[in-house]
């Protein structure tokens, strides 16, 4: 009986789970020193961006506060639908706050335009972004992030949060997926 397990479905690890370690230290040593005495709420983008945005929580050495949203703008398989629709919306009140937006992926840029728009219209002090990837490809829209982990290719990859499918994210590493496995 062969065994089959999420290591056998990549093709090649293209960030250590050290190396992505190493970043997101780096990432929370800048966040502390921008944010120091702005009590900050840093929201996570469901369900991606929920290991990254853990770990740099973990590592912020000034007061934040934290929410969720859950956003889609994918079917099941890796293709963007190109419409972005709000599964769960913030607990709180974000008036006057200074919000992080921390995103996994910036790949159409579709859902971070989206989610900086929405919540730009609720009157925030600032909202900035972060994302521990950016594709370099084509956008429809072009959208850089404030702060940023890794540059990329236009490669499918998992792990860290991210998913094909709903599988891969426990992987502590981010890999790009055999093409065979999602074609």
């Amino acid at each position: 009986m062969k065994i089959t397990t999420a290591e056998n479905d990549i093709q090649e690890i293209l960030y250590s789970e050290e190396t992505i370690k190493a970043r997101v230290v780096e990432l929370a040593k800048q966040l502390s020193v921008d944010y120091n005495g702005l009590d900050p709420l840093f929201v996570c983008v469901l369900k991606g961006a929920s290991f990254f945005y853990a770990d740099l929580c973990r590592l912020m050495s000034c007061r934040i506060f934290m929410d969720f949203i859950a956003v889609s703008s994918y079917e099941s398989n890796a293709k963007s639908t190109g419409v972005v629709r709000i599964i769960k919306d913030l607990d709180k009140n974000i008036t006057g706050k200074h919000v992080l937006i921390v995103e996994d992926i910036i790949d159409t840029g579709l859902t971070l335009a989206y989610l900086k728009d929405l919540l730009g219209a609720r009157k925030p002090a600032s909202v900035k972004t972060i994302s521990l990837l950016q594709k370099d490809i084509p956008r429809p829209r072009e959208i850089h992030p404030d702060y940023l982990g890794f540059r990329m290719g236009s490669q499918f990859v998992v792990g860290y949060g991210l998913d094909y499918s709903d599988y891969y994210r426990n992987l502590p590493y981010i890999g790009i997926l055999k093409p065979e496995t999602y074609s």
